[in-house]
């Protein structure tokens, strides 16, 4: 061989050698597909010589199933240089990513949008500890506090949605990816309670979803404003717990009571938008119809009995018992299921006159106390008033009669529902 064919040989190695020594970890290069195996494809690196390896978890920034679809023989690909596979570079030993060279696009994509103040939208692979992981084409995290605007206790509910996320924190060097949804929320309903705020008026009935419930009531999504319904309001008979009687994402009507922008409340009422208790109340109670109650309250002169959710009527004192009774908690006491007989109705003034004593036979030879007539003859029961107990002239309250039943229209004039009481002002007053 001559002088000049060795010299040749020699200095084509040498460009060879040279030519794998520019590829460098970092580097971006252009492979061409020689081979796909099931977990990997085989590449040369164009302009070097050499070969390299990409794993299939390095293809994609997206799961494959199929390493088929998305490389064949002979595709030229993008490729970044990630290390050294062994010590022999001739025989091509480089690792090589696709998908880190995808992430690198979609971080400068991400920081630009960070930059500019816009969102992102990516769907939630999985829930771990402490949050949800997206994949936002690199890896982001919204952590549990920054998911809702409300505490979620359960998070699986959001695996596989798609959500608009705010980037609250980016660092593509350590691979990490802040976002919160919780902020899109808040933006959102800022924007709807503007408009609700702007148009909803005390009086108005409108339709919402039970969004949460407490002990103390049920907030009602009315199209990005909640408004509460206390338990109070949920029904006319009584409700120990909303979540006895309402489901989370239930479609309810309500009716709305009070409106303050500045605390950004709203108060709404359910019970209101249902039949009122004393509707057709002279076809669910006439008089003389018998019915079964419960005995709500107890008073000096009677017994409220509950005969209908939110319909109360009044047993006077002379109406429970054939025998004279000092106190209706003499025979009576609250929660106490009675049967009472109507006596008189006043649908207009929302009163029902009751009997206890009405359904039982009066014992032989007793006295009963009959209503007093609203006459000049307010002697009261037998005896002397002189013989009873002075009270103190300002103790009034036991007389305070409900203004629905300050009238003598219904068989009980002011003396009946005074009763004693007004026997000893007199008395105290000679």
């Amino acid at each position: 061989m001559s002088d000049n064919n060795v010299t040749e040989n020699a200095q084509t190695m040498a460009d060879a050698l040279k030519s794998v020594e520019t590829v460098h970890i970092g580097d971006t290069v252009k492979g061409e597909v020689l081979a796909v195996e099931d977990k990997q494809l085989i590449v040369g690196i164009e302009g070097t010589g050499v070969e390299g390896v990409v794993p299939l978890k390095e293809l994609s920034t997206q799961p494959i199933d199929d390493i088929r679809t998305v490389a064949n023989v002979g595709d030229k690909l993008d490729l970044v240089v990630i290390s050294t596979i062994g010590k022999d570079k001739e025989n091509g030993q480089y690792l090589l990513s696709k998908r880190r060279l995808e992430a690198q696009k979609v971080w400068k994509e991400i920081q630009a949008k960070f930059d500019a103040g816009e969102t992102i939208t990516a769907p939630v692979t999985s829930v771990v500890k402490g949050g949800l992981v997206v994949n936002a084409g690199v890896r982001g995290f919204v952590p549990a506090s920054m998911v809702a605007d409300h505490f979620v206790e359960d998070l699986s509910q959001y695996k596989g949605q798609e959500l608009e996320f705010k980037i609250i924190e980016i660092e593509p060097s350590e691979n990490r990816l802040i976002l919160s949804h919780r902020a899109i929320v808040e933006a959102g309903k800022a924007e709807a309670r503007k408009e609700i705020f702007a148009k909803i008026q005390p009086g108005d009935t409108v339709e919402g979803k039970v969004a949460r419930l407490t002990n103390f009531g049920a907030f009602v999504d009315l199209g990005g404003v909640d408004g509460l319904v206390h338990v109070s309001e949920i029904a006319f008979d009584h409700v120990d717990k909303p979540s006895d009687v309402l489901k989370v994402g239930q479609d309810v009507k309500v009716k709305v009571l009070s409106v303050d922008p500045d605390r950004d409340r709203i108060s709404l009422s359910i019970k209101q938008t249902l039949p009122q208790p004393w509707d057709d109340i002279e076809e669910k109670a006439p008089a003389g119809s018998v019915l079964d109650g419960t005995v709500k309250r107890l008073t000096n002169f009677g017994a409220f009995v509950e005969v209908f959710p939110g319909v109360e009527g009044l047993v006077h004192i002379s109406q429970i018992s054939h025998e004279h009774i000092a106190t209706p908690q003499d025979v009576l006491k609250e929660g106490q299921a009675v049967q009472v007989k109507v006596l008189s109705v006043d649908p207009d003034a929302h009163r029902l006159a009751l009997s206890i004593k009405a359904l039982t036979e009066a014992p032989e030879g007793a006295s009963e106390d009959r209503p007093r007539s609203n006459n000049n003859n307010r002697g009261g029961r037998g005896g002397n008033s002189s013989d009873r107990p002075r009270r103190n002239n300002n103790r009034q309250s036991h007389t305070q009669i409900p203004a629905e039943y300050q009238q003598d229209d219904s068989g009980f004039s002011m003396g009946d529902l005074l009763g004693d009481a007004l026997k000893d002002f007199k008395t105290d007053n000679k």
